[in-house]
């Protein structure tokens, strides 16, 4: 969310978040932005650690959301939008609890 907001700061815009269960009981959430996006070639690396498309980023920040999301089982990717901006999505396991 904070890179959303960040993506949006100069011309302003949109955020939105979703959520859904799939039919593999994992939650689903996805954040979208009408921001500034990122270039196609950047896809396979923008959640690799030191990578970073801001003049004064340091490039850490995706790599450990892609860490924390796996050590919970989920998994983490990102997609251009067909207007402006990104979408980010991640997964993770849902489990039902039992109430009495």
């Amino acid at each position: 969310m904070v890179n959303a907001v960040e993506a949006m700061k100069d011309a302003g815009g949109d955020m939105t978040i979703r959520s859904r269960l799939d039919s593999e009981h994992q939650l689903i959430i996805s954040i979208s932005d009408t921001g500034v996006g990122f270039e196609a070639e950047s896809i396979d690396r923008i959640f690799d650690a030191f990578h970073t498309t801001k003049p004064h980023g340091m490039g850490m920040g995706l790599a450990i959301t892609r860490s924390i999301i796996e050590s919970h089982g989920g998994r983490v990717w990102a997609t251009r939008n067909e207007g402006a901006g990104a979408t980010f999505h991640f997964t993770l396991p849902y489990k039902a609890e039992a109430r009495p």
